[in-house]
C-alpha cells in the first residue's frame, strides 16, 4: 500500500510544481488512490471510455496495483534517468504499455476476451506495441522504450526482466501447439532489436545481445548474439493458395 501511495504523492508533488506539465499531458490532479490517477492517466492518453475502464479494472483487483507498482519502481530503479517514480509513470512510454498490458490481461483472464483485445488494439494506437492480452509477464518489468514491442498469446516471461524496443517474442509460424512462442526466464535481459521465436527457454538471468535472433533455448547466466541467416532448405509455410513445392 504504501508504494503506491508514494507513487501518486510524488506524482502530486511534480504536476503542483509543474502546472504546464500537466497541462502538456491533460493530465490535473488531485487523485483520490492509485486506481483513480491510473484511470486519469490513461484518459489522457486513450480517452474516457478506456481510462474509466482502467481505473475500474485497478479499483477491483489489489493484485494488478502491486504488479504495476512494482513495474514503476523497479523501472525508477534500473533507468539512469532522473525523477523518480513520477517522472517515470508520467513519461515513460513503456511503463504505460505495461500498465496497459496489466489491464488487458487482467480482462482475458476473467474471460472478457473481447474487450482486452479492444483494449489491446486501443494501446496498440498510441504505444506502438502488440502484446496478446493472454501473455504471461511477470512483475518488475522494466520495458525500456517499449516501442515495437511485439508478444505472442502464449509467451511467459518471468520476474525482474529488462528488454529494450524492438523486441519480438513470436511463434515459428510451424506450430499451432499451446506452446508456440518463448518462456523467458527471471532477470533476463533482451537487446534492442532481439527476435525470439517459437517454443523455446530463455534461462533465468540469460543475456540477449540486441540484433540476435533466437530460436533455441539459451541457458541460464549466458549470452546470446548474432543474426546470420543461412538456407535450410525448402520453403515450409505459405498463406497462398495451395501451390507445388510445399510440404
Amino acid at each position: 500500500m504504501g508504494a503506491q501511495v508514494d507513487i501518486v504523492a510524488e506524482v502530486h508533488q511534480l504536476l503542483d510544481r509543474r502546472p504546464d506539465v500537466g497541462a502538456v499531458l491533460d493530465l490535473k490532479g488531485p487523485f483520490g488512490d492509485f486506481s483513480a490517477f491510473a484511470g486519469a492517466l490513461f484518459r489522457s492518453i486513450c480517452g474516457s471510455a478506456v481510462g474509466a475502464l482502467v481505473a475500474q479494472t485497478y479499483a477491483q483487483s489489489s493484485d494488478v496495483i502491486d504488479v504495476s507498482v512494482r513495474d514503476i519502481t523497479q523501472t525508477a530503479l534500473r533507468n539512469f534517468e532522473p525523477g523518480g517514480v513520477a517522472t517515470t509513470v508520467l513519461f515513460s512510454r513503456g511503463v504505460q504499455a505495461m500498465m496497459g498490458h496489466r489491464v488487458a490481461h487482467q480482462l482475458w483472464t476473467n474471460g472478457d476476451y473481447d474487450m482486452a483485445l479492444a483494449l489491446k488494439a486501443a494501446f496498440g494506437r498510441v504505444f506502438a506495441t502488440d502484446i496478446h492480452p493472454a501473455a504471461r509477464i511477470g512483475a518488475g518489468m522494466w520495458l525500456d522504450h517499449g516501442v515495437g514491442f511485439v508478444v505472442g498469446e502464449t509467451a511467459v516471461i518471468g520476474k525482474d526482466v529488462s528488454i529494450w524496443h524492438n523486441v519480438t517474442l513470436g511463434s515459428t509460424l510451424t506450430d499451432s501447439g499451446p506452446n508456440r512462442h518463448p518462456r523467458v526466464g527471471d532477470c533476463a535481459v533482451i537487446g534492442a532489436g532481439a527476435i525470439l521465436l517459437g517454443d523455446i527457454d530463455i534461462g533465468e538471468g540469460a543475456n540477449i545481445a540486441a540484433g540476435a535472433i533466437v530460436v533455441s533455448d539459451v541457458p541460464a547466466y549466458t549470452t546470446m548474439v548474432g543474426a546470420k541467416g543461412r538456407n535450410v532448405g525448402a520453403a515450409k509455410v505459405s498463406f497462398a493458395p495451395a501451390r507445388k513445392g510445399y510440404s
